[in-house]
């Protein structure tokens, strides 16, 4: 049934040609033979922003207003299930020739071929990772500096998303200090909502007594997975972000530096993933991609973030509404 589904939504965005960025580079919107790269129609502002996705093209995007699992929300601790990294098996081979970085005009964009994952007895190969500034999902309540998406496809047409939160850092403390932890007024901050989360967390999470995933088998996901994150700074990012002016054209494409994937692979491994059943964040807002968010953050330096940020500006969808319930936006609209 959850196949059968995906691949009428997948026939409805071919016949659409509707943009979606999350899912560039997969049977979702795949990317054209000649290079040619694909600038998005849609936008984060004013009339082409996401509470007006559905009025560019109604049919394709009616799920972006009407979809009951919709993407990003807020994880929240004890209301998703969690998975450990090492389970997922993933490898991602180094580049030491570079790859293509390309601006889309929604996001920019790393194309990344030859990575593979495993979850839940399906075989994931990785084609590309993006950025969405600021986060779009929400740790807990708290939006992060950055959001990086890694989108994996499966041999059926399964899409997942694993994405990772992103920090920045003033190169104290040896350059894995956030910046929220220089000053004594922002270290107090920092510390009340430390305590505030921490109060959180002891309460029944809402939702959290219905975390068994239909198409998984419980005895799949871990009480043993790894609950701290970590802040690790960056050399990837640093690296893949240090050549973004020169994609600063939407429809532009350069070649990085030569990437070392193995440094990403190893954080994401040791720490632990939230995993739930959404869709893409962006439009046709297609249902039945599975996420994966990391618990392990990186960080970069505050310099190369606002050089990022000259570039992709701002393009985070808000968060939805629970995984199940209505939509926010018919909810408005009723």
């Amino acid at each position: 049934m959850f196949l059968s589904t995906f691949k009428t939504l997948v026939l409805a965005t071919y016949i659409s040609q509707a943009s979606a960025s999350c899912g560039y580079g997969t049977i979702l919107q795949p990317r054209a033979e000649n290079g040619t790269v694909k600038v998005n129609n849609f936008g984060y502002i004013g009339s082409t922003g996401p509470a007006n996705w559905i009025a560019l093209d109604p049919a394709a995007n009616a799920l972006c207003s009407n979809g009951k699992r919709q993407s990003p929300i807020n994880m929240v601790p004890g209301s998703v299930s969690v998975v450990p990294g090492a389970e997922l098996a993933m490898t991602i081979p180094d580049m030491p020739e570079g790859t293509e970085f390309e601006n889309l005009g929604t996001t920019v964009e790393v194309v990344a071929k030859g990575g593979n994952m495993s979850f839940g007895g399906v075989q994931y190969s990785l084609q590309q990772f993006h950025f969405h500034l600021p986060s779009e999902h929400l740790d807990n309540g708290t939006s992060m500096a950055m959001e990086v998406h890694m989108v994996w496809q499966g041999a059926a047409g399964q899409v997942a998303v694993t994405g990772f939160f992103v920090d920045l850092n003033d190169g104290a403390n040896g350059g894995g200090a956030p910046v929220a932890a220089a000053g004594k007024k922002r270290s107090s901050l920092q510390e009340r909502r430390l305590a505030t989360r921490q109060e959180q967390e002891q309460q029944p999470a809402e939702g959290s007594n219905n975390t068994k995933l239909p198409e998984l088998e419980g005895a799949f996901f871990h009480v043993n997975a790894p609950q701290s994150g970590a802040m690790k700074s960056s050399t990837l990012l640093e690296t893949v972000l240090g050549s973004v002016d020169a994609i600063a054209k939407p429809g532009t494409v350069t070649k990085t530096q030569p990437l070392v994937m193995s440094e990403l692979v190893q954080a994401l491994s040791s720490g632990s993933f939230q995993t739930y059943e959404g869709s893409l964040t962006t439009p046709p807002c297609t249902e039945g991609v599975r996420w994966l968010v990391s618990n392990q953050k990186m960080s970069i330096q505050t310099s190369t973030f606002l050089k990022a940020r000259s570039v992709i500006g701002f393009n985070s969808r808000f968060p939805q509404n629970v995984p199940g319930q209505n939509n926010i936006l018919s909810i408005n609209s009723s």
